[in-house]
């Protein structure tokens, strides 16, 4: 585990109109949701359990609390059509 957040990228995809988010930090993560507000639920959930999948996380002992920081950074891009 480390002590950095860990780094989720998302875009927005204009086709589909939803974001799209990804990771090198999470090992296969790829989802998408509708607005930001659900994708960061579902990140809530898949990050820990990506993490501990694919053993990132250390065992669970005990009441142990873990702290598991992520980070979003969005991307989003629009082009504005303006009668000159």
């Amino acid at each position: 585990m480390k002590n950095r957040p860990y780094i989720i990228n998302a875009a927005w995809d204009t086709e589909a109109k939803v974001w799209v988010a990804t990771s090198d930090d999470v090992p296969g993560l790829a989802t998408e949701a509708r607005d930001v507000d659900a994708l960061i639920k579902k990140l809530r959930v898949m990050i820990p359990e990506l993490l501990e999948a694919n053993g990132l996380l250390p065992r669970k002992r005990g009441r142990a609390v873990l702290d598991v920081p992520f980070e979003i950074r969005a991307e989003y891009h629009e082009r504005l059509r303006l009668q000159a």
